[in-house]
């Protein structure tokens, strides 16, 4: 895939941090992104089963979890800020079945978050550096509290195995006291996707980290040490999921 935009992270200042305490329960990262003036068109965002809030263009933004790349356009030095929910906060919080905005930029005002226009303008009335703040406050001030429960606690440990490939999903099923056509639905409703499709994405990533941390190994020992059956599977998830070949993925992102 000839694909001409910029992978989001890499071409921008991108900076993450560890959500502030009051907001931890619900929230694991705030981050924010400012692309160069002289960037234009689209970036490219990779699936990793997660779901921010997010403010851009002046407005606030849920932004469901994605199959496959995508590819939002963004003015020359846009300022992008974002909230990533924890493993099963999501769908809690918004109170919807997360399969429903996979792949979609919601306003946050359709989830009855009446606060949020005013709060997209107050944010935007900071100083770029002051904006970010002024997003954990809101959300501090507005969202509902975390929700610990069986549900939340189940999909927590589904993401976290998913994530370490630890576990077959039928291992897996057993260990959560389901049955896999249960775990699959359950998965659709916190992540978007089943199980399988997750543990997928969540492979990918992991190629994507070992590429960064082992940048001397080859494709092949990459896609072992990642969970693949080799570099074969690496090549095909990499062309389904990220539309670019395994090599041009560690070449922009394994850095």
């Amino acid at each position: 895939m000839g694909d001409p935009s910029t992978p989001a992270g890499t071409g921008s200042a991108y900076q993450e941090h560890l959500a502030p305490a009051p907001l931890r329960g619900q929230f694991g990262q705030l981050w924010q992104s400012q692309l160069p003036a002289d960037a234009s068109g689209s970036i490219t965002v990779l699936p990793d089963g997660c779901v921010d809030i997010l403010w851009r263009d002046g407005a606030l933004f849920v932004v469901g979890p994605d199959r496959t790349a995508a590819h939002p356009q963004l003015a020359p030095g846009a300022q992008v800020l974002g909230a990533r929910f924890r493993p099963g906060q999501a769908s809690a919080a918004l109170g919807i079945d997360l399969s429903g905005i996979v792949g979609q930029a919601v306003p946050l005002i359709e989830f009855n978050a009446r606060w949020a226009t005013q709060a997209a303008a107050w944010i935007g009335d900071a100083a770029p550096d002051q904006r970010l703040q002024r997003l954990a406050d809101s959300l501090q001030r507005n969202m509902p509290a975390a929700v610990l429960d069986e549900h939340t606690r189940r999909a927590h440990a589904l993401f976290a195995h998913a994530a370490r490939g630890d576990a077959s999903i039928d291992a897996l099923a057993a260990q959560l006291a389901m049955s896999p056509r249960t775990l699959r639905r359950f998965s659709q409703t916190q992540f978007g996707y089943g199980a399988k499709s997750l543990e997928r994405i969540l492979r990918l990533q992991r190629f994507l980290r070992c590429s960064q941390t082992q940048p001397a190994h080859s494709l092949a020992m990459l896609a072992v040490e990642a969970g693949y059956a080799d570099q074969a599977h690496l090549s095909r998830d990499a062309r389904e999921l990220a539309g670019l070949t395994a090599s041009a993925l560690r070449q922009q992102w394994g850095r």
